[in-house]
């Protein structure tokens, strides 16, 4: 209890500092400026009482919980589903998914006052947090109004539990609230039973990532816009990009096209505040480039293709011939390389991978991806894949088959959710 009151304190110490970060975050990105009470709690809907809560952080995470979310709506109608989320981002793609379907929201800053109005206002039946997000004004409110609160798809690396450790008391005192961890993998469940979570309640159940649902009529799709692009140009993409990151990417982009003349590279940036950067980016190094938001043809001099729109990733995933998966190549621990696997595209990173090391190493281990070090190798890796169909091919198909043989986490949580709502009880009574 002491910890946590000190941790509090804390919070209301650095508020001044985390809404001076906002506002300048706004100032990039003007959607960070708005619907600042829900931020303190002050939930935008008042949902009837049973709800099921979710809530994600980041956009791979948001992304990942729509199966779940589709399924909950499925096995449970008459619950109406929370979905918070902390970016814009992660907003706009829950409300293009879902629309008026479930409600949604910003989560509250973890400060008592602001958590006891989220919960009064939602009053939920069951929380459901994604991956690693331990918050203990949240965790420690859910259990005093006997809210069971799983952590889901919940993973650990080795780093992230060394900052848990400076603060052991405290992270003990929060995981022994929760009802229980789902976690990804053996690894993550031993970190967080090495933290102080009980071990009757962790759970190796698997990652959602590989229950990624994929439309039926997205190759389709993916065809259909490459023949805009100009027929039978060979294509390659480098997809959620980072801040120093897409400078590689041009580069890699021009010595691979000084062999392959007539190779498009389609570039994405991870975060849209930057979009008008990177074609910025692109014209200062006087690379022809298209935005998608232009909605005008690839001339046959275009070089580059900018994706600068919203919810299209796997889309443009399936009109390529080679995949790159960004925020590798500089050190921000990577994206999500099951989303071209699923697809049946060859995949390559960089060596930062941390945020998905487990599955970056199935897909390797299995001659489904390949790293790279640098500009250089990215570009003979997309120029040898390119000269050589089949083996890109065959690499497609065995990433796919990563994803294939490592579903059923869906199905695991399911389950687990299943029985807290029926019994109305945590896992630990």
């Amino acid at each position: 209890m002491l910890m946590r009151l000190l941790y509090t304190l804390s919070l209301y110490l650095l508020l001044p500092f985390v809404l001076l970060r906002l506002l300048w975050r706004g100032l990039r990105a003007p959607a960070y400026l708005r619907r600042w009470p829900e931020r303190f709690g002050r939930f935008p809907h008042t949902p009837p009482p049973g709800a099921i809560w979710i809530h994600a952080v980041s956009v791979g995470e948001t992304i990942a919980a729509f199966p779940l979310v589709r399924a909950l709506q499925h096995r449970h109608p008459q619950r109406p589903i929370i979905f918070t989320t902390t970016t814009p981002t992660g907003s706009e793609r829950v409300t293009r998914e879902f629309g008026a379907a479930v409600l949604h929201g910003y989560l509250p800053y973890d400060l008592p006052g602001a958590v006891a109005r989220f919960l009064a206002r939602t009053r939920p039946a069951l929380a459901v947090i994604l991956e690693t997000e331990l918050w203990p004004n949240i965790y420690a409110a859910c259990s005093a109004r006997h809210i069971p609160l799983i952590v889901a798809n919940a993973r650990l690396s080795a780093r992230s539990a060394a900052g848990y450790r400076r603060v052991a008391r405290l992270a003990r005192a929060t995981l022994e609230q929760v009802a229980l961890v789902a976690a990804q993998g053996g690894a993550d469940a031993e970190r967080f039973l090495a933290l102080g979570a009980p071990r009757d309640r962790v759970r190796v159940t698997g990652n959602l990532k590989f229950d990624l649902a994929v439309a039926p009529d997205m190759a389709e799709r993916g065809r259909a816009l490459r023949d805009s692009w100009g027929g039978n140009r060979p294509i390659w993409i480098a997809a959620s990009t980072h801040d120093g990151e897409e400078a590689l990417v041009l580069a890699a982009h021009a010595r691979a096209r000084g062999q392959i003349p007539e190779l498009l590279l389609l570039l994405v940036p991870r975060h849209p505040e930057r979009f008008d950067r990177v074609a910025e980016l692109c014209r200062a190094h006087g690379i022809p480039v298209v935005r998608r938001s232009e909605q005008r043809p690839c001339a046959p001099d275009t070089a580059v293709y900018l994706g600068d729109s919203m919810g299209e990733l796997m889309l443009l995933y399936a009109a390529a011939d080679v995949a790159f998966v960004g925020g590798s190549l500089v050190p921000s621990g990577g994206h999500n390389p099951l989303e071209p696997a699923a697809l049946a595209r060859p995949v390559l990173h960089g060596p930062h991978v941390s945020n998905f090391a487990e599955i970056s190493r199935l897909l390797r281990e299995a001659g489904g991806s390949r790293a790279v070090n640098d500009a250089g190798e990215l570009a003979g890796a997309v120029v040898d894949l390119l000269r050589h169909p089949e083996q890109a091919a065959d690499m497609g198909k065995r990433a796919h088959g990563v994803v294939l043989r490592n579903r059923g986490a869906l199905e695991r949580l399911l389950g687990i959710v299943g029985e807290m709502l029926n019994t109305g009880l945590s896992a630990r009574d």
